[in-house]
């Protein structure tokens, strides 16, 4: 459900939360399309949990608005609260029930009746994979258990955002997947996810859109296309049948494709990254330059690849430069 304005689930403008002299946030901007799931991204003690604790009602603002499903989040905390579902970092359902009795018990705070508590736990337990376990105490389920466990939880009534706090922290890729699964699950009946995640593969694989923050600030933002092509067209890399001739073959790398190529541990590879900007199709035209020149001048090539930069280059390419902005 989208609010009337526009489509979108969240809206921030100028959103500051300091704790003392800190500020956490620090004037993030966010617009979340209805439906869709948005990745916060970023390092340690960014603003992440912060900017998504304020957003459900957690933490009261110091400055700027923020609006979720249309409703403001100071003005109005109690109609947002009804429209959304918070999963944090770690697992927080009793242990010392079992996977049913939890997801009954938070049923019938809900205020469903018994039969429709239990209806809607025997329903959740199947989609998320848990039914034979139903009988067993959560402190007997493993990690993904306990985590497909919560997010069950925060769905027993179906938000229409929820706000997912670095859902696969620890996992093992199995489980993560798993988890992966059900997001995608939960977004095609119509619930918007935020979604904070320093898995950089997590955010390429479910987000539309992402925010990079840092210091408390969106450093970047956009689909995950634009802001890999944000830092480059991609990555040229070639294998050298000679590792005598790995300095002259950088030497040409470098004067073709106007950047300073890097070589790595293994001593016949030369790698190139092509600088922002430049569309795919005129990458590929210079390393074929590169290539030819490479050939003129002797220089034999066992292999070569033409690679698109990764999330993972994205976030250390922009972090790296906010850091260098910010005084020590």
């Amino acid at each position: 459900m989208a609010d009337e304005r526009g489509g979108l689930a969240i809206e921030t403008a100028g959103l500051v939360k300091s704790f003392g002299p800190k500020r956490a946030v620090d004037g993030v901007d966010l617009a979340v399309s209805a439906g869709t799931v948005y990745g916060l991204l970023g390092p340690n003690g960014a603003g992440k949990t912060t900017t998504v604790r304020t957003l459900a009602t957690l933490l009261r603002p110091d400055a700027g608005t923020a609006t979720v499903m249309g409703y403001d989040v100071q003005r109005e905390p109690h109609r947002v609260r009804a429209r959304v579902s918070l999963t944090g970092q770690y697992a927080s359902v009793d242990e010392g029930l079992t996977g049913r009795e939890n997801l009954v018990l938070l049923g019938r705070l809900f205020g469903h009746s018994k039969r429709v508590a239990r209806r809607r736990a025997d329903a959740l337990l199947e989609t998320f994979g848990l039914t034979e376990a139903a009988e067993k105490q959560a402190r007997t389920y493993s990690g993904g258990m306990r985590r497909r466990l919560d997010i069950a939880a925060s769905i027993v009534v179906t938000p229409d955002v929820l706000f997912l706090d670095e859902p696969t922290t620890g996992l093992d890729p199995r489980s993560r997947n798993q988890i992966w699964d059900i997001v995608r699950e939960i977004v095609a009946l119509g619930t918007t996810v935020l979604l904070t995640t320093q898995y950089l593969e997590e955010a390429d694989r479910l987000a539309s859109r992402l925010a990079v923050i840092d210091h408390g600030k969106v450093i970047a933002e956009g689909t995950p296309a634009e802001l890999k092509a944000s830092v480059g067209a991609g990555s040229v890399t070639v294998r050298l049948r000679d590792a005598d001739q790995r300095t002259e073959a950088a030497d040409v790398l470098g004067s073709v494709l106007g950047v300073t190529a890097r070589l790595g541990a293994d001593p016949t590879v030369v790698t190139a990254r092509v600088r922002g900007g430049a569309a795919a199709d005129d990458t590929a035209t210079r390393a074929a330059r590169a290539l030819d020149r490479l050939a003129r001048r002797g220089i034999g090539v066992e292999d070569f690849a033409l690679g698109s930069p990764t999330l993972d280059e994205v976030f250390l390419s922009l972090t790296e430069r906010t850091n260098q902005e910010v005084p020590a």
